[in-house]
């Protein structure tokens, strides 16, 4: 395939916007070579700016999960922008889409609609933490939860020391307020909570794994987690930013059959346009303003054409519920197959998976963190990238990311799949 009007798209681009793009990923560092720009897209399949067509298993990092260009998306947006596109005052559909959000999903009263996954995350600790009159958090190595500087954290000289930084831009007193402990290592917690008795307002943690590829935390793990908060006074707060709404209507609480006190939400529930949520009891929620005195606020949030796209999603999925069962089998024939033909190729490899997310490993080892994600062979994954994207199929430019396959994929589609996978020298 040529590329030849995306590499000039992107050395224009390069002259105005910082690195050619406005989310890092995009850029291809991790996997050289320069990014595909995006002309369209229908169903299951993107079309580039040189009318190439790709099979596409990232659906926009994970809100398209019934294809793009969704039909009652779209005409759903249409037909509110008609009417205005903001207002900074309340609308009716803020509150519909609430009232179906929270009928979805167990364990939440309130919902708080922002604009974006950093921001729900960003907004949720600040209410953790005014709700316990706490300063500190725990996060996990590998979870990203946004760019908030309470986030950017990497590890210190020992398990229970403080991180430190791992961008310019976040100070040290920011970073002495996160903990940062190991995915899937119970104990690690035990010890940053022993070592900061009293003091830890919440730990938070992608309950699926999506941001060092997919992973799935062991049962010991979360229901360990859930008892240790419970019993120490502390939040447990899920970022299904991810996994809400793809996971099942109740995303990983229902999958998992874990509560969390506070629920970050992003991706589905804005149907593709820009929304973020945070919800939790209403016990909770009353601390946030203009309720309570934890301040949060934003001109944009609750937009209607947002409201719009995300009342539409979720009433799809709320009518067909059928669709989370179609998706984690379609995801589970795709699993069979690229793992018989990496079996053949002899290449170490991993596959993880859990319902409609799954993503490849080079490594002998099994991937259970950030650590044992790390050993991937990168150069492998590159030759992999490469190659299935000159076969016409599109999958994340990172080994560090979840694949998100969309309802409109065909199993024609995962055949094409794999057989462009047969044609690639690993």
């Amino acid at each position: 395939m040529l590329y030849q009007r995306s590499s000039a798209l992107f050395a224009e681009a390069q002259k105005y916007i910082p690195g050619g793009v406005n989310s890092p990923v995009r850029a291809f560092k991790a996997v050289g070579g320069d990014p595909i720009f995006v002309k369209k897209a229908k169903g299951a399949y993107l079309y580039d700016e040189d009318d190439n067509r790709l099979i596409d298993y990232i659906a926009s990092w994970g809100p398209l999960i019934l294809g793009h260009a969704h039909e009652p998306v779209i005409n759903a947006v249409i037909e509110k922008a008609k009417q205005g596109t903001s207002f900074g005052m309340p609308t009716e559909i803020e509150t519909q889409l609430a009232q179906l959000a929270v009928s979805m999903v167990p364990n939440i009263d309130k919902i708080r609609f922002v604009n974006s996954g950093t921001e729900a995350c960003m907004s949720a600790v600040r209410l953790a933490r005014g709700y316990t009159g706490k300063d500190k958090i725990i996060k996990f190595a590998g979870c990203y939860h946004g760019h908030s500087d309470s986030f950017l954290i990497q590890a210190g000289s020992g398990a229970v020391t403080f991180g430190s930084p791992n961008s310019p831009g976040v100070t040290q007193g920011t970073a002495k307020d996160t903990l940062l402990a190991q995915y899937n290592d119970l104990e690690s917690v035990r010890a940053l909570v022993e070592a900061n008795k009293g003091e830890i307002a919440t730990i938070i943690i992608e309950p699926i794994a999506g941001n060092m590829g997919c992973i799935v935390p062991s049962d010991e793990f979360i229901k360990g987690l859930r008892e240790l908060c419970t019993q120490e006074g502390i939040l447990l707060l899920f970022d299904e930013v991810m996994t809400g709404f793809r996971l099942g209507k109740g995303g990983a609480q229902e999958a998992l059959g874990i509560d969390a006190d506070i629920v970050c939400f992003g991706k589905v529930i804005g149907g593709g346009l820009p929304v973020g949520a945070f919800a939790a009891k209403a016990e909770i929620m009353a601390h946030l303003a203009p309720e309570g005195p934890v301040y949060q606020a934003g001109t944009l949030s609750g937009n209607p054409l947002a409201m719009a796209a995300g009342l539409a999603m979720l009433t799809e999925l709320d009518k067909h519920p059928e669709v989370f069962e179609s998706l984690a089998k379609k995801t589970a024939y795709l699993h069979e197959g690229l793992d018989a033909v990496l079996k053949d190729k002899g290449v170490p490899y991993q596959i993880n998976r859990f319902g409609s997310m799954i993503s490849v490993h080079f490594t002998e080892e099994p991937v259970v963190d950030f650590d044992s994600s790390a050993k991937g062979n990168n150069e492998t994954f590159k030759k992999y990238f490469h190659g299935m994207l000159q076969n016409g199929v599109y999958l994340p430019p990172s080994a560090f990311e979840s694949y998100f396959l969309n309802d409109a994929l065909s199993y024609a589609d995962i055949d094409e799949t794999v057989e462009a996978l047969k044609k690639v020298e690993l």
